[in-house]
């Protein structure tokens, strides 16, 4: 008996030690272009669904796209960056761990006029401007300094943002 009890223990501490076990997925860098809307240079505000869970695999949520109607894509939030694909932009939080081909994260906001030109669309608490690949839009902190930023593939007349 005493070795039937003793065989048992020794199988439940095999299983739980093998249990611990676990890897953790590596993502690469997010290097982000605000001016050309790209990422790594080869994901863009075009990409699917599918090219960023494989580039990018440590996602901390993924939400499937319905046929435009919602907000499917891909979540880094402990990255501070979400790909909504299904409305095609990158929203980049202040607590994004990654780089920006020019700093325009916590910028002041009368500073933007060298790397953006003049904003297409001007409110209170955001600007929106004019790029090649859509439009880069920038919201700001009571200090008039950058603290999000939505890149678009469609213009200001067609862009359907998502309320996070």
């Amino acid at each position: 008996m005493k070795k039937l009890l003793f065989a048992f223990y020794l199988s439940c501490i095999a299983i739980t030690a093998a249990a611990q076990l676990k890897t953790t997925v590596q993502c690469k860098t997010f290097n982000v272009n605000v001016l050309e809307g790209t990422i790594n240079d080869d994901l863009s505000v075009k990409s699917t669904l599918g090219e960023f869970k494989e580039a990018f695999p440590c996602f901390t949520s993924a939400v499937d796209e319905d046929g435009g109607k919602g907000c499917g894509g891909v979540f880094y939030k402990d990255k501070g960056i979400d790909i909504i694909t299904e409305r095609g932009y990158f929203e980049i939080a202040a607590n994004f761990k990654g780089k920006l081909s020019v700093p325009v994260m916590g910028a002041a906001r009368n500073t933007l006029f060298k790397w953006l030109g003049y904003p297409k669309l001007k409110d209170a608490a955001w600007d929106a401007f004019q790029t090649k690949y859509g439009i880069v839009i920038l919201y700001y902190n009571k200090a008039s300094k950058v603290n999000k930023i939505q890149m678009s593939r469609y213009g200001t007349d067609a862009v359907k943002l998502c309320n996070q």
